[in-house]
């Protein structure tokens, strides 16, 4: 299988990584420098009533250092090295290993598969070249991070469960989109497109225009699918230069 990977590396925008650097290393260097001044000098020792007897006003000032004393200084610090660490993270986090790379060697050389294929401001993420034609495969979060009720879906981000767009339609929608991309050009042939979400739900049925699979279920699909006559080697040939230039 020959993979075309995309020219486009997704790393987080370089005005956000020094934002969280520069809020991250202030809230830490903050917290240690509210310890020093808590601890190491007078300034809250000197702000506490020292009277025997004392009124309510002064209890109240009295719980007040003492509250930020003791809790200040370790929130601003736990703050900011939980900000420090979600950058590194994020510049340090390897993707996860796509499901066409783990079915790579069953499939032969006359498949061709580009990576994160920009169509219409839309990212495919894969786009499989074979002797059918062409077929779009997404690849769904794990299940243990979304959930759906009927052609409502919901995925988990940062703890909290937040709309997704429903899968078998939007890989329905992408495959429309290649079929755009394909007629765009002047061409004396058609080619089918075939769609297919790679998900180990068994509660999602597929659709008439939307297949479901395992990723160990990928390369039996693939060969399912008719062969296309019209897709001549110097055709596919001219197809596989046309994929370079939108991955």
């Amino acid at each position: 299988m020959q993979v075309i990977a995309s020219s486009r590396i997704v790393r987080p925008p370089l005005a956000a990584v020094a934002v969280g650097v520069v809020v991250g290393s202030l809230l830490l260097l903050g917290g240690l420098f509210l310890a020093w001044v808590a601890f190491a000098t007078p300034i809250f020792t000197g702000m506490s009533p020292t009277a025997a007897r004392i009124g309510p006003s002064q209890m109240a000032i009295g719980g007040l250092v003492w509250a930020f004393t003791l809790v200040g200084p370790p929130s601003f610090a736990i703050v900011g090295a939980i900000r420090l660490g979600l950058v590194a993270r994020a510049l340090t986090a390897k993707p996860a290993v796509r499901a066409m790379n783990r079915v790579a060697d069953q499939l032969g050389d006359e498949y061709v598969v580009a990576t994160d294929v920009r169509l219409d401001g839309r990212v495919l993420r894969n786009l499989v070249l074979g002797p059918f034609g062409l077929a779009v495969v997404n690849e769904l979060p794990p299940p243990a991070v979304t959930r759906h009720a009927g052609f409502s879906w919901e995925v988990q981000k940062d703890g909290r469960w937040a709309h997704m767009e429903n899968p078998m339609q939007r890989t329905t929608r992408d495959a429309e989109r290649v079929r755009r991309w394909f007629s765009a050009t002047e061409r004396d042939y058609v080619v089918r497109v075939y769609a297919a979400i790679v998900s180990v739900d068994s509660a999602i049925v597929r659709t008439p225009t939307c297949a479901v699979v395992t990723a160990e279920q990928i390369p039996a699909w693939l060969a399912s699918l008719p062969p296309s006559r019209a897709l001549t080697p110097d055709r596919r040939a001219e197809l596989v230069e046309q994929l370079r230039t939108i991955a």
